[in-house]
């Protein structure tokens, strides 16, 4: 009996490999045009802002820097005035090239002139005038232990400050009263529920964020939120694209409605860029490239390792080894 239970053990975790499906695309071309180049190290951490290097080299949005941060230290953010914001995830937040300490571990941060604006690993958030170190406005929330590691920023918009939490809130607080305003909840229902996009369409007064299962948008007109499984989400103007888990990649407006949607079977996406066009890297060496109507798709072949770390920024893609630009 204990060997049969044992033969019946091995046989259902080989069917169970066995049955494991890849996405395998029937047409594959290779001759997308990419430039690449490599990077001086691996990457060691990485936000939705940008990433640190192995070697304190740093991405942002301006692109690689040419400088190093200290060791121990991860970039967060970049301020309105150029400086980078860095933690060592213990006790200190550098700001440029000045140190500041705290009796808490900074996740995430941003900075516009004198105001700092900062997350907390316990889920608090504060706002700090940095010329006087004193705190302008404090909040303790639900301590959540389970995130995911997308952890936004806070943003700067007018005289509002939004603060993304890591319990699915967004805090709203007045940068001329440092008061709370405003607490939108986006998604209260799960654990890694913390805010793992943030953005703000100015000229529609739209505020988009979601977190790895829901998506809401806020206009001064409506709060509209929906249910997604998301591997990730970028806004190209007015469009929201996203790649969820089940091998979707989806178009929106502002309101949330469908505008175009298609599946790729059993695909595993884990980034999305956009140039003049959608791509869609997936884990199985390929590169999804659909044209802004989702009229026309290609399936390219593209190098990757599926166990580096992954980020990208604008048309770049970064991986532990690589600077690939997108046509």
């Amino acid at each position: 009996m204990k060997h049969f239970l044992i033969l019946l053990s091995a046989l259902f975790l080989l069917t169970a490999c066995g049955s494991k499906k890849y996405f395998e695309p029937e047409n594959v071309k290779s001759t997308l045009k990419i430039e690449k180049s490599s990077l001086s190290s691996a990457i060691k951490s990485m936000n939705r802002d940008g990433a640190t290097l192995e070697d304190g080299t740093i991405i942002t949005r301006d692109g690689i820097s040419k400088f190093k941060l200290p060791k121990n230290f991860n970039f967060l953010n970049t301020s309105n005035t150029g400086k980078v914001l860095a933690t060592n995830y213990k006790d200190t937040l550098l700001i440029g090239n000045k140190e500041f300490k705290f009796d808490n571990i900074v996740v995430a941060a941003s900075l516009k002139d004198n105001k700092l604006a900062v997350l907390y690993s316990d889920n608090s958030i504060e706002l700090l005038d940095v010329n006087t170190k004193k705190t302008l406005f404090k909040e303790y929330l639900t301590v959540s232990l389970a995130n995911d590691t997308r952890i936004a920023n806070p943003h700067f918009m007018g005289n509002l400050i939004l603060f993304p939490t890591l319990n699915g809130k967004i805090i709203i607080v007045s940068s001329i009263t440092n008061k709370s305003v405003k607490n939108i909840s986006v998604d209260l229902d799960k654990q890694f529920n913390n805010i793992i996009f943030l953005k703000v369409i100015e000229d529609k007064q739209t505020l988009i964020a979601a977190s790895a299962n829901k998506l809401v948008t806020i206009s001064t007109e409506k709060v509209t939120l929906k249910d997604y499984q998301i591997r990730d989400i970028i806004v190209n103007k007015e469009s929201i694209y996203l790649a969820t888990i089940d091998g979707r990649l989806i178009k929106l407006n502002l309101d949330l409605e469908k505008i175009k949607s298609k599946k790729f079977k059993y695909s595993k996406i884990h980034a999305l860029a956009f140039t003049d066009s959608l791509y869609a890297v997936e884990s199985q060496n390929y590169i999804i490239n659909i044209n802004e109507e989702f009229t026309n798709d290609t399936v390219y072949d593209f190098d990757f390792n599926n166990e580096e770390r992954l980020i990208v920024i604008k048309n770049k893609i970064y991986t532990d080894e690589r600077e690939i630009t997108l046509p």
